[in-house]
């Protein structure tokens, strides 16, 4: 049996006796995507993949430096960092070809912290979409910068004159993927291992940043894959001797990181929602509805979808990164790409998120806000041609210019409430508004530089 075809408890045992396995390796998303996790014991896990385990909620109540938040209700001192339920998802079961004949499998919080989990808010998510008789089909298509560096180096350098896999710009260069190769075919592979597979893989503009398209699938299927591929391309390149970043904009020269989303829907049938060759482009009137809910609800959930101070670096004109709820046919410059084709490839492109977004989060918050569109039968914004940086958008239709402001909105969102929960709104947006505070903690070589003798 392979790993791809575990589909149940059964499944999992059978794969674990016949690979001998001593450990399996279990891991769980927090709300930043980051995979935490650990080995278990065969016994243990057989155990547990019956009747769950407890997984201390410490996880769901600190940030990605292990510091501890201070102003969320579900989990802190004041609760004594209880365990949580956790259930294991036989059918995330992959290989890992980096730990010789190894097992990973992904779990989800349940009970009380399912409200808070991730993966949970974009199963629920997805329920909501079946109940109106829809089936989501999603593709991540990541941008990150590949350094020959290490985890020490960087540090000792502090972060200064790094030095990327490739010298210089040079776009689906032919002669870096060819005389990096290796590096291209040891990701490739990787992926293949781990049921991650890769449609397209190639040099984008910047020095070392390659860009990584993940074949769709159904909404949830789509996430773990986004998620795991975000964790083990950085585990492999780390294993090279490298460093891959997923920040959405790590230097001041270059553009930002993307993490573009393409998003179909179908009936429970299999026949496209989104598709009508008598409209034109081919624009079916739920697809209409549902891209104009998502743009615009984008300013309410922007908090979910650029989660970081950093996201914020990359909305800035002219950086290939939008800065208002803007829709266009065919057109990269606006927050969500319209692609017409045929009723098989017809379809959405979420150009807004950044590489560093929670994968199971933004796709709650892209897939909601296009049930909200269909639900009210909301009608979109004029679409935009040429250049959207040149046009002048109505206030509504303004994104927020920080963290903050993005926290703020989606906490006052009832909409968002309706969606994802009273628990997930208060527990996430008090997390992006721990983000904000600890950034500004900090004093900037700008300000250093800017005021120290001078002001």
């Amino acid at each position: 049996m392979e790993a791809k075809d575990v589909q149940n408890i059964e499944d999992a045992r059978e794969l674990i006796e016949e690979r001998g396995l001593s450990h399996v390796k279990v891991g769980v998303f927090d709300v930043d995507g980051v995979l935490r996790g650990k080995y278990m014991s065969k016994d243990k896990f057989l155990s547990s993949l019956k009747s769950g385990f407890g997984f201390c909620d410490v996880v769901l109540g600190w940030d990605v430096r292990d510091q501890l938040y201070d102003n969320v209700k579900y989990t802190g001192w004041h609760t004594g960092y209880p365990d949580a339920s956790v259930r294991i998802i036989p059918e995330s079961c992959r290989d890992m070809p980096l730990e010789s004949d190894g097992l990973l499998f992904l779990a989800e919080f349940v009970g009380d912290a399912e409200a808070i989990c991730p993966r949970g808010v974009l199963r629920n998510v997805i329920k909501k979409a079946k109940a109106l008789g829809m089936q989501i089909e999603t593709g991540f298509e990541y941008e990150f910068f590949v350094f020959n560096e290490t985890p020490e180096s960087i540090r000792e350098k502090g972060y200064q004159s790094l030095q990327p896999m490739g010298p210089s710009e040079f776009g689906y260069s032919v002669i870096r993927n060819s005389v990096g190769s290796q590096s291209y075919l040891n990701l490739l592979e990787l992926c293949e291992r781990m049921n991650i597979p890769l449609e397209g893989l190639h040099e984008e503009t910047g020095p070392g940043v390659l860009e990584a398209a993940i074949a769709h699938d159904d909404a949830l299927s789509s996430a773990d894959k986004a998620a795991l591929f975000k964790t083990f391309t950085k585990i492999a390149m780390q294993k090279e001797g490298k460093m891959a970043t997923f920040m959405a904009r790590w230097s001041a020269d270059y553009p930002g990181q993307s993490g573009h989303i393409h998003l179909s829907v179908r009936d429970l049938n299999g026949t496209s929602m989104f598709y009508d060759e008598n409209k034109p482009d081919n624009i079916s009137d739920t697809m209409r509805h549902f891209y104009a809910g998502q743009q615009k609800l984008m300013p309410d959930l922007l908090a979910m979808i650029a989660p970081t101070v950093n996201s914020y670096r990359r909305l800035v004109p002219g950086f290939w990164a939008p800065t208002e709820a803007s829709v266009g046919i065919d057109n990269r410059t606006c927050a969500i790409r319209l692609i017409p084709g045929s009723e098989a490839s017809q379809r959405i492109e979420y150009r807004i998120g950044a590489a560093d977004a929670n994968p199971y989060i933004i796709q709650a918050a892209v897939i909601a806000s296009g049930l909200w569109g269909v639900e009210n039968r909301a009608e979109p914004e004029p679409l935009v041609e040429g250049n959207a940086y040149e046009h002048r958008f109505p206030d509504y239709l303004q994104l927020p210019y920080t963290l903050w402001d993005a926290a703020q909105r989606l906490k006052k969102s009832q909409i968002a409430r309706h969606y994802f929960g009273d628990a997930f709104v208060d527990h996430f947006s008090a997390t992006r508004e721990w983000e904000e505070r600890e950034f500004r903690k900090h004093i900037s070589d700008w300000e250093l530089d800017r005021y120290f003798e001078i002001i």
